[in-house]
């Protein structure tokens, strides 16, 4: 069976090498030998012995009626986007690790991969290596999932996890993630939480079946998150991880993606370093947690390898995606639920004055202000209460 990988970076080359290392094993479990014919790229690759294969125009694979299989690997949505659906056009499955594209265009090219009675699959779009996608589409469905909660970016929780085991302040711990290359050079698809975001949405697309738009998910990074917060985070015994959460509320879903303090019986309070790990809920299920390496090279092309293997065996066979195009209204994140962890340079009684009676939290090392959790609220009200306290240094919600 002829393939194609569209971009020769690093997924795209962790495919070719994973489709070499496992060779034999994949021909058995697709049924028959996958081949790549065509590499798709930019730049020429002289001395690799993948440059035989290079071509510049997404039209030599398009119109090559040997290829069944076409890879997506080069992220973004343009020109990503112009090229899958000209694959799908002219009858050719396509597997994706690419999130923006998904996250964007998702629902019109499950629609078109239909109608061509051919498969678009993006496993690899969201947890890197783990597998998620399918268990939703395959494992889960006799569930109503009520609650996708995750750690969904390697980049953020590697660098809170040396925040918080080492001290250190944002821009160092960023500095040395560049470094060790878990960041790109502009981080702010991670750091803002964006990345984490359109995972969520994608998620949540899955599960009710209808378009997520990730521009309506409210989003906050951890930019803001310093070393004294992990001194807090400390004496409450807990920590301080990126969540991307949705809940099921009535019809609809609650989305959003934030730093939360974690206690220590939390189910995603361990996962540390570049793992990610997903937790779902479901209404028969109960609880369930899919761990283990969320990007990288090598387990990202391990994820988009299964994907090419399930095709070939549904080589003539659409696999059902339930994912329209009509948009879900979410529910606004104001109205949610949540206690607050909140620094103030105001006076104990200026905090009782608008919140009330509070938990007061006092951390080794922080003079100068004030730390305090709140009882639960909804969001909306605990922003018109810190509308009226002077001097808010900080706020996490505490999960």
């Amino acid at each position: 069976m002829k393939a194609a990988i569209m971009g020769y970076g690093t997924i795209g080359s962790g495919v070719a090498e994973v489709l070499d290392t496992n060779h034999d094993s994949i021909a058995k479990r697709a049924g028959e030998e996958i081949e790549v014919k065509y590499v798709l790229d930019l730049r020429d690759f002289p001395g690799d012995p993948i440059q035989e294969k290079i071509v510049h125009e997404y039209q030599v694979i398009a119109q090559d009626p040997e290829v069944q299989i076409v890879v997506e690997t080069m992220g973004g949505v343009e020109p990503a986007y112009t090229f899958v659906k000209a694959m799908l056009e002219a009858g050719k499955h396509v597997t994706t690790s690419n999130k923006a594209l998904v996250a964007e265009k998702g629902a019109e090219l499950i629609a078109l991969a239909r109608e061509k009675n051919v498969n678009f699959l993006f496993e690899a779009s969201v947890g890197g290596g783990i597998p998620i996608i399918r268990p939703l589409n395959c494992c889960l469905t006799a569930d109503e999932i009520e609650e996708i909660t995750g750690i969904l970016n390697g980049t953020t929780n590697y660098m809170l996890t040396r925040m918080s085991e080492d001290g250190l302040d944002f821009d160092d711990v960023l500095k040395e993630a560049q470094d060790k290359g878990y960041a790109e050079k502009d981080p702010t698809a991670d750091v803002e939480g964006y990345d984490a975001c359109r995972k969520i949405a994608i998620l949540t697309s899955l599960v009710c079946g209808q378009q997520v738009d990730f521009n309506d998910i409210h989003t906050e990074g951890i930019t803001k998150i310093t070393a004294a917060d992990f001194k807090y985070a400390k004496a409450m015994g807990r920590t301080i991880k990126l969540l991307a959460t949705s809940r099921r509320v009535g019809d609809s879903y609650c989305a959003m993606v934030a730093p939360c303090l974690l206690a220590s019986d939390h189910p995603l309070y361990p996962v540390s370093d570049v793992f990610n790990a997903i937790f779902v809920h479901g209404n028969v299920l109960g609880d369930a947690m899919f761990y283990g390496s969320g990007a990288g090279k090598l387990p990202t092309a391990s994820a988009v390898v299964a994907d090419m293997v399930d095709i070939a065996k549904h080589i003539h066979t659409n696999i059902l995606l339930e994912w329209s195009s009509r948009k879900v209204d979410l529910v606004d994140y104001r109205n949610a639920d949540n206690r607050f962890f909140v620094r103030t340079s105001s006076s104990e009684a200026d905090v009782k004055a608008v919140f009330g009676d509070v938990e007061r939290i006092e951390a080794e090392g922080v003079d100068g202000e004030f730390g305090f959790v709140t009882d639960s609220m909804t969001e909306a009200e605990y922003e018109e209460k810190a509308a009226k306290l002077s001097g808010v240094l900080q706020m996490i919600r505490v999960k």
